[in-house]
């Protein structure tokens, strides 16, 4: 991935959290309609094109994404060896059969792993959790206690990992969980896993007392310090998402792979 521009990263980051939202949704249900490779193809190939105007170095890129471009072979490994069987058998290990329907079947939902995860990862990753908090209570008005708790536990998701390192760094100072072979280690895990769990459910207890003691649940209509606006880049954005949708359509219907799932 190429062509990184600072200018290009402050433009994005600058565009309404509902719109990227907007524009992630309409490409993601687009492709949830039907199950084929021509359409995911498609809807892959022009996200790559506009992929260098998403903000992000090469870097940051890869790193956001690396989950995505693991499970996405995996998904689709798992469809070829496990999936309906139709046409000709290619191979067979077992109850394994190997047919063309399902290597076509498992390329598809390889390509629409990747077509659906990418552009929502790539995205959010210049969203700032405020923003699409403003976004959310002040253009599409959902209700500001909901908005606002939600807000708190995207807050709170961040020091998951802090917390996590410094159980650890604790245990091992005090000597606890030092067992050895796969037995420790499922222990150290468990007892490690059950005391970030008792510790964020203080956390939590706490800050939602605070955050009733400021008001933050009252019924009374709630003002917002920044405005949320939809105007030019944020139509622009949910229209490039339309249109990556609609050739996706249009490209399957035509080849004549069109597959609607609810049919």
């Amino acid at each position: 991935m190429t062509g990184y521009s600072p200018i290009r990263a402050a433009r994005i980051r600058n565009v309404n959290a509902v719109a990227k939202l907007g524009a992630a949704l309409i490409v993601s249900i687009a492709l949830m309609l039907t199950i084929d490779w021509v359409s995911a193809a498609v809807a892959l190939g022009l996200e790559a094109c506009l992929l260098p105007f998403a903000g992000l170095t090469p870097r940051q890129f890869w790193l956001r994404t690396s989950t995505i471009w693991i499970a996405a072979p995996i998904a689709g490994t798992a469809t070829v060896l496990y999936g309906q069987d139709a046409g000709a058998t290619l191979a067979q290990f077992g109850f394994i059969t190997i047919t063309q329907g399902s290597v076509s079947l498992g390329f598809a939902i390889a390509l629409r792993v990747l077509a659906i995860g990418l552009p929502g990862v790539v995205l959010f990753a210049t969203t700032d959790p405020t923003d699409l908090a403003d976004g959310l209570a002040q253009l599409l008005k959902l209700p500001a206690r909901f908005v606002l708790g939600a807000l708190a536990g995207l807050r709170l998701v961040g020091l998951f990992i802090e917390d996590w390192r410094a159980l650890s760094m604790a245990r091992r100072a005090r000597g606890v969980g030092d067992g050895t072979g796969i037995i420790g280690a499922l222990r150290r895990l468990g007892s490690q896993a059950f005391a970030l769990l008792v510790l964020s459910v203080r956390r939590g207890s706490k800050l939602a007392t605070a955050m009733e003691a400021k008001g933050f649940g009252g019924e009374i209509r709630r003002t917002w310090a920044r405005p949320a606006r939809f105007a030019g880049a944020e139509v622009a954005l949910v229209a490039v998402g339309c249109l990556v949708a609609g050739a996706a359509i249009a490209a399957a219907v035509v080849a004549g792979s069109w597959n609607f799932v609810l049919s």
